[in-house]
C-alpha cells in the first residue's frame, strides 16, 4: 500500500500537532509533501526535521525569511508567497489536504484544494461557517470530498455511511456543555477569563475553548452540518452530552438511530479523515461500552447561552449573517481573551453587528472577506458596550 501523501496546513496549531502525532503512530503510512504554519519558527523547524516535508511556508513575512535563512542548506523549498502556496496545492499529487487554520484565513485555501477536485480534510469551522454557499457548490462542480475532522460531524458522516440521506429525520450534535453547563445567566456575569479557559472534557486551542463555554462552536456546527449534509435547520438539533462520548447521532424516519461513540480525542476523528473511507488500526486508547456507565443528555438554554440561538437566526436570514456571525464573534473572542470585555458582553457585540450588517452581498470570496473585515471595523466601535 503506498503511503498516503499529504499536505499540512496549519502544523504547529493544535490540530496540526496532533495531526502529526497519528502520522508519528504510521510509520509508513503517510508522506507530509507540503507543511505550513504561521510564525512559530522554532517549532516548525522541529517539524520540518522530523517530517521531512518537500515544500515549507510560513504566512508571517518576518518568520518566513527567518525560516529560508535557516533551511538554506537544505533540500527543503521555501515558498515566497500566499499565491505560490495556493497554487501549489492545486497543482501537487496529494491525497489529502489537512486544513488546520484557525479563522478566515482558512476560506482562500479552501477554495484551492476545492478546485483541484481533491481531499480536503478540514478542521476549520470558519471555512463553511462564512463560506460554505461557495465551498459547496464548487466541491460540486469539480467532485472534491469534504472530511470533516470535528469529531461531531466525523461522527455524523460516519452514521450515514451506506443511508440515503432522504430517510433521516433529524441529526443531534451532541456538546459537552463546557464549563459553565448548568448556569443561570446571573452567574454569568463574572466569569473569569481561567474560567472559561477550563473544559472539561476537551484540551483545545484558546479560541475555540471560549467558543465552546459560549456555545458558539455548537452554533458553528450547526452551519456547517447544514452545508455539509444538505438537511434543513429544523432538522439539525444541539444536546448537551456532559460525557462527551457520543460524538453524534442520526435518527432515521422508521425511529431508530445511530450513533457514533468514543473516547474524546481528536486523534480518531484526525485518523478517519486522513483514510477516508478506509480505517488503520490505531493504538489509541480502547475501551469497552461498559466503561461508560452512564449517558446523559440535556436541551441547551439558549436563552443563557444565546450564541446558539444566534447561529439559528443568522442560517435562516443567509450567508452574510453567517459571515457576520463568525467575525463578530472572532473578534469578541479576541477581546475577552485580552480581558477587554466581560463574558456576556461577547453575546452583545455579536447581537448588535447581527442587526447592523447581515444584508451584504457575499456571492464571492473576495466580498466575504470585505464583510469580515467590515464587521471587525464595526466591533471595533463597540468596545465600550
Amino acid at each position: 500500500m503506498k503511503p498516503v501523501k499529504l499536505a499540512l496546513l496549519g502544523s504547529t496549531g493544535s490540530i496540526g500537532r496532533q495531526t502529526l502525532q497519528v502520522i508519528s503512530s504510521f510509520s509508513d503510512g503517510f508522506e507530509v509533501v507540503l507543511m505550513t504554519s504561521n510564525q512559530n519558527v522554532e517549532l516548525f523547524l522541529q517539524q520540518i526535521s522530523v517530517y521531512k516535508p518537500s515544500w515549507v511556508f510560513l504566512h508571517d513575512t518576518k518568520a518566513n525569511q527567518i525560516l529560508k535563512q535557516s533551511l538554506e542548506q537544505k533540500e527543503v523549498k521555501v515558498l515566497d508567497t500566499e499565491n505560490e502556496l495556493y497554487q501549489l496545492i492545486e497543482e501537487l499529487p496529494l491525497d489529502v489536504v489537512v486544513l488546520a487554520y484557525v479563522g478566515i484565513h482558512g476560506l482562500e485555501p479552501a477554495v484551492s484544494v476545492v478546485k483541484s477536485g481533491k481531499r480536503l480534510a478540514l478542521a476549520n469551522k470558519e471555512v463553511l461557517v462564512s463560506g460554505g454557499h461557495i465551498i459547496m457548490q464548487l466541491a460540486k462542480q469539480t467532485g472534491a470530498t469534504i472530511v470533516p475532522i470535528d469529531s461531531e460531524h466525523s461522527a455524523i458522516l460516519q452514521c450515514l455511511l451506506g443511508e440515503k440521506i432522504h430517510f433521516v429525520e433529524k441529526i443531534f450534535i451532541t456538546a459537552s456543555g463546557g464549563p459553565f453547563w448548568g448556569k443561570k445567566r446571573n452567574e454569568l456575569i463574572d466569569v473569569t477569563l481561567n474560567e472559561a479557559l477550563s473544559h472539561p472534557t476537551w484540551r483545545m486551542g484558546d479560541k475555540i475553548t471560549i467558543d465552546s463555554a459560549t456555545l458558539m462552536n455548537k452554533g458553528f456546527e450547526v452551519i456547517e452540518a447544514y452545508w455539509l449534509f444538505g438537511l434543513d435547520p429544523s432538522r439539525i438539533e444541539v444536546i448537551i452530552h456532559p460525557q462527551s462520548i457520543i460524538h453524534s447521532m442520526v435518527q432515521f424516519v422508521d425511529g431508530s438511530m445511530k450513533a457514533q461513540m468514543s473516547v474524546p480525542d481528536m486523534r480518531i476523528p484526525i485518523l478517519y479523515a486522513l483514510t477516508y473511507p478506509n480505517r488503520l488500526y490505531a493504538s489509541f486508547l480502547h475501551q469497552n461500552v461498559v466503561d461508560f456507565p452512564e449517558l446523559q443528555f440535556f436541551k441547551p438554554d439558549v436563552e443563557v447561552f444565546k450564541h446558539l440561538k444566534f447561529a439559528y437566526e443568522a442560517l435562516k436570514a443567509g450567508p452574510s449573517a453567517c459571515c457576520v456571525l463568525n467575525a463578530a464573534n472572532d473578534y469578541a473572542v479576541s477581546l475577552f481573551l485580552q480581558n477587554q470585555i466581560a463574558f456576556l458582553d461577547m453575546q452583545v457585540m455579536v447581537e448588535k453587528c447581527l442587526e447592523k450588517l447581515s444584508n451584504h452581498n457575499t456571492s464571492s470570496i473576495e466580498e466575504i472577506i470585505d464583510l469580515h473585515r467590515l464587521t471587525i471595523a464595526y466591533c471595533q466601535t463597540l468596545k465600550n458596550i
